[in-house]
């Protein structure tokens, strides 16, 4: 199990479910707690969410077990671990796997490797809870929270925009600028379920991007979401005349790569259990690399 301690450091007292929802513990949460085997103490003895802390207070919190998804089957494909700990795993998910289980791909996808992995290492809680997910032939990090809480202050992070990612792209012909933000509505064409476009009446997204090397046909840029729009880099550089490299989707006419040239090699987040800022990357994938080492 999951064990928490906080001492309180407000000189008002406070109802114990307010303080620990100033730790991020959500009513959610707290059901959890109370109903499946949780534990909540107040300087060593249980409490009620109703008991009033005072300043100097110790409070202890017990998360419950997590089960894992019956319906989410075990892959025993091995994963490239980037960063671990007790609240966080970040894992470098290759080109042509999915995020997560569907219909077409049930059985293999990043969640289930990660399932087959936490069976593998006996852990208490084998419920798999994906943060931030990559399109299927986009390769790069993926973070994913170990528990219910560290979920909900990620998914916080996400809502407010601070966690950050930064990808690699490989784009076609020849940008002009060395840095420019793209601030354009991005919403569904009207023939295509998968496929996107900017338009009117799209959701406003936010990419940034610097130009890192230029050749005679394509270019490696550096990006930032801003904003969290499907497909929002390959619609914006589409919508620049500046496709990805091997786009299948936007730029079905260029067969240099087998899959979209982008790769998410950096993330950044706050990590509250630690009070720490966790920042990874991971090195360029061979198969964009190839490009780049072509041209040179």
């Amino acid at each position: 199990m999951t064990q928490f301690n906080w001492q309180v450091m407000s000189e008002s007292p406070q109802k114990l479910r307010t303080f620990l929802m100033g730790q991020g513990i959500t009513r959610t949460l707290l059901k959890q707690i109370k109903f499946h085997g949780g534990q909540i103490e107040v300087n060593g003895q249980p409490e009620l969410t109703n008991f009033m802390v005072r300043q100097g207070d110790k409070v202890m919190v017990v998360l419950p077990a997590e089960p894992g998804n019956d319906h989410v089957p075990v892959d025993n494909d091995p994963i490239d671990i980037v960063y671990e700990d007790a609240n966080f795993l970040i894992v470098n998910k290759p080109a042509g796997v999915a995020s997560v289980p569907s219909h077409i791909y049930g059985h293999n996808s990043l969640v289930n490797r990660v399932k087959g992995y936490y069976v593998r290492q006996g852990y208490a809680n084998q419920k798999v809870h994906i943060v931030t997910r990559l399109d299927r032939d986009t390769s790069g990090l993926v973070i994913f929270a170990k528990h219910h809480m560290a979920h909900s202050v990620l998914d916080k992070q996400l809502k407010d925009h601070s966690i950050q990612k930064d990808y690699l792209a490989l784009t076609a012909g020849t940008i002009q600028s060395d840095h420019a933000e793209i601030d354009l509505p991005i919403g569904r064409t009207y023939d295509s379920f998968v496929k996107r476009q900017v338009t009117d009446n799209g959701k406003m997204a936010r990419t940034e991007f610097w130009l890192i090397k230029q050749w005679r046909h394509f270019n490696l840029v550096r990006v930032r979401l801003h904003t969290g729009r499907t497909h929002q880099i390959r619609v914006h550089f589409t919508f620049l005349k500046h496709p990805l490299l091997g786009d299948w989707l936007y730029n079905p006419d260029d067969y240099r790569m087998k899959r979209q040239a982008l790769h998410c090699y950096q993330v950044r987040f706050y990590d509250p259990f630690n009070q720490k800022v966790i920042e990874c990357q991971t090195a360029l994938p061979v198969d964009m690399q190839a490009i780049i080492q072509r041209a040179d």
